[in-house]
């Protein structure tokens, strides 16, 4: 029988809404706020029902919690390598009585397939760090820095876990910088995860992509489609119809 739990914020944490089936997460102001890329991700990732599914580097739970909403899976998984983050995550999970539909688990990406069984997902998404060392300033608070550096793991990690995570034919659903573009395409071709699906992000129309989304499915034939592009802002401030569509507006 399902009980309320009791969710107690710690200092700098807030509650968010997250627009969607009523659910809320926590955050922590100090640490590290999900942004628009794991909303795109969330929208970008299918989910067949009956999935089982991994999010690797979940933070505080926002991919999980959000697919958990638009989707039919079955269980839903978030490692996290903090602690802190992990904490978080859980108790959004409870805060939105999912208990029963998603687990959060502390946990290394570089150990994933000795924490989980080999092959026993159905999808595994990911948002994970994308700067390298020379890549931009490493944030002086370490939680963002982890978030946003390769500090924990690398492209490498990510990738060469998910394909050993995953079922035959599952997919891997990656948000990432169009910067390192050949650098992905290559560690998937690598690591047999055949790249299937593409779309670029474009903050304004007349701007240079800043996000690239990437589906990828295990022991997939080579063929690639590279969808039209993402438009995020029609102008400063006001989203293009596509992206309130994603945030459920």
């Amino acid at each position: 029988m399902e009980t309320d739990v009791k969710i107690v914020l710690k200092e700098n944490e807030r509650i968010d809404d997250l627009q969607r089936n009523g659910y809320q997460i926590i955050q922590d102001t100090e640490r590290f706020c999900f942004g628009m890329d794991a909303v795109l991700l969330s929208g970008f990732t299918k989910v067949k029902a009956g999935s089982r599914v991994l999010d690797m580097g979940t933070g505080t739970g926002i991919i999980p919690i959000l697919l958990e909403a638009k989707t039919e899976a079955a269980h839903l998984t978030g490692l996290e390598i903090q602690e802190e983050s992990a904490d978080m995550a859980r108790r959004s999970v409870a805060l939105n009585k999912l208990q029963d539909k998603i687990t959060i688990v502390t946990g290394d990406i570089k150990e994933a397939v000795d924490i989980f069984d080999a092959a026993s997902f159905d999808v595994i998404t990911c948002n994970p760090p994308y700067m390298i060392d020379e890549h931009g300033l490493t944030n002086s608070v370490k939680p963002k820095a982890i978030a946003r550096h390769e500090i924990l793991c690398t492209l490498e990690d990510v990738i060469s876990q998910a394909a050993k995570l995953l079922k035959p034919g599952g997919n891997f659903f990656m948000v990432h910088r169009p910067f390192r573009l050949a650098e992905i395409m290559v560690l998937l071709h690598n690591y047999k995860l055949e790249p299937k699906r593409m779309q670029l992000v474009y903050p304004f129309v007349d701007k240079e992509p800043n996000m690239v989304l990437i589906e990828a499915n295990r022991g997939g034939k080579p063929r690639m489609k590279v969808e039209k592009p993402l438009i995020i802002y029609r102008e400063a401030g006001v989203y293009m119809p596509e992206i309130y569509d994603i945030y459920g507006y």
